[in-house]
């Protein structure tokens, strides 16, 4: 058993144990931040553009995406490394330079760039958080965004200049920006993990009150209804 795997289930065991002394588990481990958009973002394009977001376990983060209007697909994967080391018990020991990871399809004409960005950043991951994302540790989870052209990295590294220089998160962003250089599709039992298994402790304590923040913080851009990869192969 890898310790990626070990410290979910740690974590999950923490959700469970919170449950039983009657916590509140609708408040999440890394909550959510209100942040002002992009000073500057992406004109509306035609056809549909592709970014890569790696913002620590990637279950949530595809969840908080599937359920934005305008995203087309949303896959949970690994990008940073190579082909050959691109499976869980591998990345999972950190050393692969793979981060996990979400690619994005969506379509620029119903929600651009900037917005993704900016509930990436607010919603879907703490970004001052180097190397880990509450309680996963490891390279394999830290926050990246790989962009696809220089249009998203002008983007990209201007709104994380944005937020630091207004002081939106207690600590500087770490988040670092990097080239798209190849994305693989995680295993099957990845794919729609959040919505697949809503009673799952993990993803009720670290990632439903992402979805509950989606939907308060973004309404304009929620859906109820996610966009999954199961119904999108089918």
């Amino acid at each position: 058993m890898s310790m990626s795997s070990n410290r979910r289930r740690f974590a999950a065991f923490l959700a469970v144990a919170a449950v039983l002394l009657g916590a509140d588990v609708t408040v999440a481990a890394e909550e959510a931040v209100v942040i002002p958009p992009p000073e500057i973002d992406e004109a509306a394009g035609s056809g549909t553009e592709t970014a890569i977001f790696a913002g620590g376990c990637f279950w949530g983060v595809q969840g908080v995406f599937q359920h934005v209007k305008g995203v087309e697909s949303a896959v949970s994967g690994y990008a940073g490394g190579t082909a050959k080391t691109a499976q869980y018990e591998t990345v999972s020991t950190g050393s692969t330079g793979h981060a996990e990871a979400v690619e994005v399809k969506f379509d620029p004409k119903q929600v651009s760039y900037g917005r993704l960005l900016q509930i990436f950043f607010s919603v879907a991951h703490n970004p001052t958080q180097l190397n880990y994302q509450g309680p996963d540790r490891g390279t394999q989870y830290r926050s990246v965004l790989f962009v696809s052209d220089p249009q998203q990295r002008k983007v990209a590294e201007r709104y994380i200049d944005q937020l630091d220089k207004a002081h939106a998160f207690p600590r500087p962003i770490v988040t670092k920006v990097s080239d798209a250089d190849g994305f693989y599709p995680a295993e099957a039992y990845h794919q729609d993990f959040l919505t697949l298994n809503p009673t799952y402790p993990y993803i009720v304590y670290n990632d439903l009150p992402k979805i509950e923040s989606l939907k308060s913080l973004f309404p304009a851009s929620y859906r109820s209804q996610p966009v999954l990869v199961g119904k999108t192969k089918g």
